[in-house]
Parts: C-alpha cells; sequence; structure tokens
C-alpha cells in the first residue's frame, strides 16, 4: 500500500508522500538529498565495518544485516533520486 502510494504520488508529479511521521508529508527533493547521503555514509562505514573485522563471524553478520537494511533504504529513497520526476 504505501509503495503504491509513493509511486502514484512521484506519477502525479506531487513528490513523495511520508505516511509514516504524524500523517502525510510532501517531501521535496533536497529532503531526499539528505537522506541519501546519509544512506551512502551507513553503507560505507558497514563496508568499512566488515572490511576491519578479521573474520569476526559476530561483525560479519551484523554488517551484512546492516548492508541488508541499507538495500532497502537505497530502494525507497536512492532510487527515488535517479527517477528525476521529484520537483
Amino acid at each position: 500500500m504505501i509503495i503504491g502510494t509513493l509511486i502514484l504520488g512521484i506519477y502525479l508529479g506531487f513528490g513523495v508522500w511520508n505516511l509514516e511521521l504524524k500523517g502525510a508529508r510532501l517531501m521535496n527533493r533536497r529532503d531526499l538529498k539528505k537522506m541519501d547521503t546519509r544512506i551512502r555514509a551507513i553503507k560505507k562505514a558497514a563496508q568499512e565495518l566488515e572490511e576491519l573485522s578479521g573474520g569476526i563471524q559476530a561483525v560479519d553478520r551484523n554488517a551484512n544485516r546492516i548492508l541488508a537494511s541499507v538495500k532497502m533504504l537505497e530502494i525507497n529513497i536512492s532510487d527515488l533520486l535517479d527517477l528525476r520526476t521529484l520537483p
């Protein structure tokens, strides 16, 4: 349902509706870019942590979980910026 709303919002040129925060709020491209910057920083940090782990399985598994969550954030936020349909 949320994905359908996001796609509909983009298609109609209204931007992205954020339904998780105190009702619906229109997000602009600048807000999405800020989030995208933070998502990329989290991804870089998790990758560096994985490299530094020295094969410690607990660190590797948790870094992989973080990277999986980052992938979902990329799909939800970063990929929207690539569509170039937002104001």
